[in-house]
């Protein structure tokens, strides 16, 4: 089974973030298109190279679960309140992060990936450990109540290398 790593997001200096964008996202499916949407344009305008594809589907993922898994069933739209779940970009020179926030406490469950293809889900934390460098979850805290998970990518990667620690 993967494990979710229960940490804070990679220590990037917040100071030297070069473009950072959010969008709210409301409880309901159609959230996921605008959760894409969202993503392309942003990262039409930051040239991300090759991890165009990657972020989209892992931004999908994200975005799927938190509206699946991390709001409480039929979770209304109040007017004049924020939408339950976030979508937080944010890249530094050669890294990019996504991060989603949802209100559930819970930890994601990453369950293994099998051959049997029939299932309809699933597999979208598989799908994230699969397409970015990095990724984990961490509770908010203070004032904001949840969660938020997040995947890093790496820009401009060498070929075949994974994150293997934050550090330069």
């Amino acid at each position: 089974m993967l494990e979710p790593l229960r940490q804070g997001l990679p220590p990037l200096d917040p100071a030297t973030v070069s473009a950072a964008a959010s969008c709210a996202l409301p409880a309901r499916y159609e959230a996921v298109r605008e959760a894409r949407q969202f993503t392309r344009c942003t990262l039409g305008q930051w040239e991300t190279g090759d991890r165009f594809d990657d972020v989209c589907l892992v931004v999908s993922e994200l975005v799927t679960n938190a509206l699946r898994h991390g709001l409480p069933a039929n979770t209304p739209r109040i007017p004049g309140q924020e939408p339950p779940v976030r979508l937080h970009l944010m890249r530094w020179t050669e890294r990019l992060v996504c991060a989603v926030r949802d209100p559930s406490h819970d930890s994601p469950v990453a369950r293994e990936a099998d051959d049997d293809f029939s299932a309809e889900s699933g597999r979208g934390l598989f799908l994230v450990d699969s397409f970015a460098d990095s990724w984990g979850w961490h509770p908010l805290a203070g004032m904001l109540s949840g969660k938020v998970v997040w995947a890093l990518f790496r820009l401009h990667p060498e070929p075949g290398d994974r994150l293997a620690d934050f550090a330069d």
